[in-house]
């Protein structure tokens, strides 16, 4: 059975100034709280608790998938309270994992080596720590001339000389929970918050005589939590670096990391080439040998094996089978599919349209709504009108039809397999296999009408 968590995550978060509950912010593709989640699982937890307050009615239904405990605290009265809430509510015996829900840096890894040093160390607690230059807004931990850990004092609460130390606690504990209920129980809100704080416990804990254990962290950055938007997008920054770094020691090219965006949940392949300024969120996955960039964005799309996705493209929830190529300025919208070897060129927007492997659409159109077979040739500046004002109705091209230039498909439409639409064409009924549909305005020329109106006009500028 893995260790107990309780993750904390009932703060309003009042720094980042805005309605959303900051357990919800998004960073790299997920909630905030949902990084912590992670690693607390990878660490090796079994339940996991969560206490929630302001927003709980957002923040339970956006995990609903993670099979997690719920508590609610209210009103909040500080991480101490929350705490003492949770074990009321479900008290579960054996070692408790307890962290902050703020901490997306934190590793799984350095939990798991936080875990073990409480195993191996046999303490009441173990706390998490990091050296920083500058300890800012984080509380010290105050150690006694043996080394040992006496006390953790708040930034706010803490003496010139206190705030002048390094060591600062991350936010991540280790508690046996037998001393733990009864250091909770002699909490009180002697502060400048008035808040019950969690950290009040390791000075109870030592002065009932039991040992107290830290664990430094090797990376400092981990212990950075999330307060301020500014903070969001610092982690933001280094889980993004984190990321990369990952992806080029797997084999992915990406020739800018500075200005790339990859999602956590993003899959890229390795021998697959990521240009600068580029994209790729949620759940995409880039195939081996494909390249996708510069200036692109991609949102739920497959990238196929050897696809291309040129300059200034955006795609969302779609599918590039493999050696298609868009872009570039191509627009693909939900539920459109690019198959094997077909080309989409620049300022062509498809929704919701399969176009068939081989076929193309090189120029000027939008295809929505319909279904085109393979080999097709789709000229520039083509449309299917789709949507009447009130429906979307459906465009049929089959296999190796060829639609000129300039040419508008009215659906519902059939343009059967092999048959021409000439160009400037406006088409209002099926083309049969093999047709040659034409559906535009006789043209009419009339001889020297040019050189007769140039001629009018000349004689009257002579005359005005």
């Amino acid at each position: 059975m893995g260790v107990h968590a309780l993750v904390l995550a009932a703060g309003r978060g009042t720094r980042t100034r805005g309605e959303m509950p900051k357990a919800l912010l998004p960073l790299l593709g997920l909630p905030l709280l949902e990084h912590v989640l992670r690693a607390v699982r990878a660490a090796g937890a079994g339940e996991v608790t969560v206490v929630v307050g302001h927003g709980a009615g957002q923040v339970e239904p956006a995990l609903a998938g993670w099979d997690l405990r719920f508590i609610r605290q209210d009103p909040p009265l500080g991480t101490g309270h929350a705490v003492r809430t949770a074990r009321a509510a479900h008290a579960v015996p054996g070692p408790l994992l307890v962290l902050n829900g703020d901490l997306p840096l934190l590793r799984d890894e350095t939990l798991a080596g936080l875990l073990a040093a409480h195993r191996e160390g046999r303490a009441a607690a173990t706390l998490l720590t990091a050296v920083l230059d500058d300890g800012g807004p984080y509380g010290r931990v105050v150690r006694d001339e043996r080394g040992g850990v006496t006390r953790i004092v708040e930034a706010r609460d803490a003496s010139p000389e206190e705030r002048a130390i390094g060591e600062i606690n991350v936010g991540a504990y280790v508690f046996e929970t037998a001393p733990l209920d009864a250091a909770l129980a002699r909490l009180e809100a002697h502060n400048a918050q008035g808040e019950f704080y969690l950290t009040d416990t390791v000075a109870h804990l030592q002065a009932a005589g039991h040992s107290i254990a830290a664990c430094v962290a090797a990376d400092p950055h981990e212990a950075l939590g999330v307060n301020t938007l500014a903070e969001l997008a610092d982690a933001s920054r280094r889980l993004r670096e984190r990321r990369l770094a990952e992806l080029m020691a797997a084999g992915v090219r990406v020739e800018d990391p500075s200005s790339t965006h990859v999602d956590a949940d993003a899959v890229v392949e390795p021998d697959a080439v990521v240009r600068p300024f580029t994209l790729i969120e949620g759940r995409s996955i880039v195939r081996s040998g494909a390249s996708v960039g510069p200036f692109a964005r991609l949102v739920d799309v497959v990238v196929g094996r050897g696809a291309q996705v040129l300059d200034h493209c955006l795609l969302r929830q779609c599918v590039l089978e493999d050696g298609a190529s868009v872009g570039p300025f191509s627009h693909l919208r939900p539920e459109s599919r690019i198959g094997a070897g077909a080309r989409v060129g620049n300022f062509v927007e498809l929704k919701k349209t399969h176009l068939g492997a081989g076929s193309k659409a090189q120029h000027l159109s939008y295809l929505g709504d319909a279904t085109v077979g393979e080999g097709v040739n789709i000229g520039a500046g083509t449309i299917t009108c789709n949507y009447d004002g009130a429906q979307k109705h459906p465009t049929r091209i089959e296999a190796r039809a060829f639609v000129g230039s300039d040419a508008t498909l009215v659906a519902p439409v059939v343009v059967g397999e092999g048959s021409y639409v000439a160009a400037g064409s406006t088409i209002t009924e099926d083309v049969p296999k093999d047709a040659l549909a034409v559906g535009r305005a006789r043209q009419v020329t009339k001889p020297g009408w040019a050189a007769r109106r140039r001629a009018r006009l000349d004689a009257a500028k002579a005359k005005g």
